[in-house]
């Protein structure tokens, strides 16, 4: 099934309108740049289509209901026409609907660590998936990165890059500004970094967080704008305020993980997934000394 993204500029404007002001009450722009309106923007319409494609599994479509797809993709300013890096990726939940989306126009690249055999099934996975459907997947690539020395492509050769719920592992292996530095080194001057992860709680400190999964919201900004990026915008599309962040297996003891299996798990079911910041940075061109950070301590977590 071929996706329809040829239309009228006039048309898209329309939309791209409608979708500036749904997101309206709920975004909280840091500054005056908002996601590139332009005839390539694709409609909520097309972003439908391919959340309810058949090639995306039931177990990953269950999950829409807390993980707001079509919101987020929304906000972080995605277009069709684009060269997308998703960082680690794992098992392909946002790779399901990113990689058909930029099938005929774009590009849909999935960074997978090298280093580890877990990372390797992940990778040889995706190629997989990608192998069995080229029908949705065109021409979605995989590329391996060493996490101690990030590369994920030439200079200035993505126009976004998306990583979820991935910025606390690198935090605890003490990769993070490695990472921040590849993301920012791979991007075209007025790329996009899209960054979702889970959020600790009002006032909670790196240290007071260590290996539960959550990270304060304000130690992530500094990451990414240490790295040269300017933060571009806030969303509350991901927040969920039943999330207390006090569990006694961190973030995996809600769903999807549930880490304590039976013990409590209605109780969990019904708070959901976890409260999460959304964030959207933008490459400047403007380089900046990073400061000096806190190290992390603590196992690392995934």
């Amino acid at each position: 099934m071929k996706i329809g993204l040829a239309f009228g500029f006039s048309v898209a404007l329309l939309f791209a309108g409608v979708i500036h002001a749904q997101q309206a009450g709920q975004d909280q722009p840091a500054g005056d740049l908002v996601p590139p309106t332009s005839a390539s923007d694709f409609t909520a319409g097309q972003l439908d289509t391919v959340i309810a494609g058949s090639w995306r599994s039931a177990p990953n479509k269950a999950r829409d209901v807390y993980r707001h797809p079509k919101e987020t993709l929304q906000f972080f300013g995605l277009q069709p026409d684009k060269t997308v890096i998703e960082i680690t990726p794992a098992a392909g939940w946002y790779t399901e609907i990113l990689a058909p989306v930029l099938r005929d126009n774009g590009h849909y690249i999935a960074a997978v660590t090298d280093n580890n055999a877990e990372a390797k099934q992940d990778a040889a996975a995706l190629r997989a998936k990608f192998a069995a459907d080229p029908a949705q997947y065109g021409k979605a690539t995989v590329v391996g990165f060493n996490p101690q020395a990030p590369v994920f492509g030439p200079p200035g050769s993505a126009d976004m890059v998306f990583t979820f719920r991935n910025v606390h592992n690198w935090v605890q292996a003490g990769t993070a500004q490695a990472m921040f530095k590849a993301f920012y080194a791979v991007l075209k001057t007025g790329g996009t970094l899209g960054v979702e992860e889970h959020r600790a709680a009002p006032g909670a400190t790196l240290d007071s967080v260590k290996g539960t999964g959550y990270l304060p919201t304000e130690y992530v900004i500094k990451l990414a704008t240490d790295a040269g990026f300017k933060l571009d915008g806030q969303s509350e599309i991901n927040a969920n305020p039943k999330d207390t962040k006090d569990y006694p297996k961190g973030v995996w003891t809600l769903p999807p993980t549930l880490t304590l299996g039976d013990q409590d798990r209605a109780k969990y079911l019904a708070i959901g997934e976890s409260d999460r910041m959304t964030l959207r940075f933008v490459k400047t061109g403007v380089d900046k000394k990073p400061a000096s950070m806190p190290a992390p301590s603590g196992s690392a977590a995934r």
